[in-house]
């Protein structure tokens, strides 16, 4: 998906901590790859790669308190391991945490937006 040293930010530009990740990037001029994985999922082997590189908790890229998980009426208990993750957000892209920065084999939720600089360096 991306070379060792490209920057790439899974983005949702209503998401203020999104917008402000980008705005660090900006702001260091960090050369970065934007995908709004809201207008374009992620596939099976790209949220695979995530999953791989992520540094956080794999549970955590699950949007468990967004409503529209409550709504779909479903239990976080049942997306605690990787392929259950895999398969809701193939079906439900919105339920991505965000943003996701995927740098060098590591990517990091950047919530707070400051943790984008746990892949730069």
């Amino acid at each position: 998906m991306t070379d060792a040293g490209t920057v790439t930010i899974f983005h949702n530009p209503s998401c203020s901590r999104s917008r402000g990740a980008m705005e660090i990037l900006e702001e260091r001029s960090v050369d970065h790859r934007v995908i709004e994985y809201l207008r374009a999922p992620p596939s099976r082997a790209t949220l695979e790669m995530i999953v791989e590189a992520l540094i956080d908790p794999v549970p955590d890229l699950v949007r468990t308190s967004d409503k529209r998980f409550v709504e779909l009426g479903l239990d976080p208990a049942g997306y605690v391991d990787a392929p259950a993750i895999i398969d809701l957000l193939l079906e439900h892209p919105e339920l991505m945490q965000r943003p996701i920065i995927v740098r060098a084999g590591r990517a990091v939720i950047a919530r707070p937006s400051e943790r984008v600089v746990e892949v730069l360096d």
